[in-house]
């Protein structure tokens, strides 16, 4: 009885050292750690940065936020004055970016995307990233090899802005690499200087003229695209049941890809006014479900055909040949040269952001000029111009007064 007392009293001293010990350590580390306190945020991902008796520990944090991160540093500084080693992680064997971005196309892109962002890009995958950067392993991708890749494709006459569109793709997959993989870091990707398009667009008079020469129910179709805005796609998926005749409002809520529904380009809902007109000609044919613009057989046109139509249109018509995204650039043009206010056009047109709408913004007639008027100096007295001088005095007398009031400061 008496040795067994003796032995868990020892064994309790022990204990107790230890905890005080532990307690001493855990004390230094965080005054270490308040003294120098390096997390930071490296491309969305906390890491630790810290130096140690000279050597310099650098970490990414496992809890992904920054009360994460100082716990983290705490524990390192803590494992490192015990005198235990930090010991590294052994190199995983890292995938190759064709065999990566296959699964991250297949885990990742398909459940999250739409059906257009999967097709374009799987699209973009297979015709231009898979086979440059393949065969390079997922972290060895490198700035460089990036800047290779982009001036390759600028010699190819792709557009900046295709290729932007594909550095998006690398910059999302290799993100997603750098969590699923623990990859220390990913390459910065700078995209190119991509300025935007001036609209091209119609007159008024060439809406009327490309008007007359639609026949039946296409006078239909392109006079909503006109007066709307709508995308070609959420044009073909206009139904009746997305129309409030109430509030002579059309709904848009849908597009069409492929020859499916699907949501809205910014996954938004939006709403747009009817004229009269697009009211009149709709309400004539006003049904209680399905397409508007559908053949004999109630199935909806296809992109194909709506292309088709414009052009042969268009041909008739002696105009220009156009995309059916012409007659969207028309309509917000319009309204810019009426002066609507960006901000309006932008919810009209549905998107997301201002600077996509701000194409339009140099048509409008006042949208500068009566914000410059702002500088101009308002006399008290309306018939009075500087220094008290008629607005109607001739130059010779304007000037007079300038010598004389000269002479008075003098």
């Amino acid at each position: 009885m008496t040795d067994h007392f003796l032995v868990t009293k020892s064994e309790a001293i022990s204990d107790f050292h230890q905890m005080t010990l532990n307690a001493s350590l855990i004390a230094l580390a965080l005054e270490q750690s308040k003294n120098n306190m390096s997390i930071r945020i490296i491309e969305k991902s906390w890491y630790v940065d810290f130096q140690f008796n000279g050597k310099r520990h650098r970490k990414k944090s496992p809890v992904n936020s920054k009360t994460g991160a100082r716990n983290y540093e705490l524990k390192l500084r803590t494992m490192l004055s015990r005198g235990e080693l930090i010991v590294k992680k052994k190199d995983k064997s890292m995938p190759s970016f064709k065999e990566f971005s296959w699964k991250w196309f297949k885990l990742y892109a398909k459940p999250n995307n739409k059906a257009s962002e999967i097709y374009n890009k799987e699209r973009a995958l297979k015709a231009h990233l898979v086979p440059f950067f393949g065969k390079t392993k997922i972290d060895k991708i490198s700035n460089l090899q990036i800047e290779e890749y982009k001036a390759k494709k600028v010699k190819t006459n792709l557009c900046n802005k295709t290729i932007n569109n594909h550095l998006t793709i690398l910059s999302t997959c290799l993100h997603i690499a750098q969590d699923w993989l623990e990859l220390e870091k990913t390459p910065k990707i700078k995209k190119l200087k991509a300025p935007p398009r001036e609209p091209v667009f119609l007159t008024e008079k060439e809406s009327e003229i490309l008007l007359k020469h639609c026949p039946g129910i296409w006078y239909d179709v392109f006079l909503v695209a006109l007066k709307t805005g709508m995308r070609k796609g959420e044009l073909l998926a206009l139904q009746w049941e997305n129309i409030n005749w109430e509030r002579k409002q059309i709904v848009i809520k849908q597009s069409m890809w492929n020859g499916h529904l699907t949501s809205t380009k910014s996954n938004k809902i939006r709403y747009v006014d009817m004229t009269n007109e697009v009211y009149a000609r709709l309400y004539r044919r006003k049904k209680e479900t399905g397409f508007i613009f559908a053949d004999d057989k109630e199935k909806h046109f296809s992109m194909r055909r709506l292309n088709d139509t414009l052009d042969r249109i268009c041909k008739n018509a002696n105009l220009k040949k156009i995309s059916p995204h012409v007659l969207r650039h028309t309509f917000a043009s319009h309204l810019a040269m009426k002066g609507a206010s960006i901000q309006a056009i932008q919810g009209l047109l549905g998107h997301s952001d201002i600077q996509t709408t701000m194409i339009y913004a140099h048509l409008s007639p006042s949208a500068f000029k009566d914000t410059i008027s702002l500088l101009e100096t308002q006399p008290e007295n309306k018939n009075l111009g500087p220094y008290g001088v008629k607005s109607d005095n001739t130059a010779k007398e304007f000037e007079n007064v300038l010598i004389k009031n000269n002479l008075k400061k003098c």
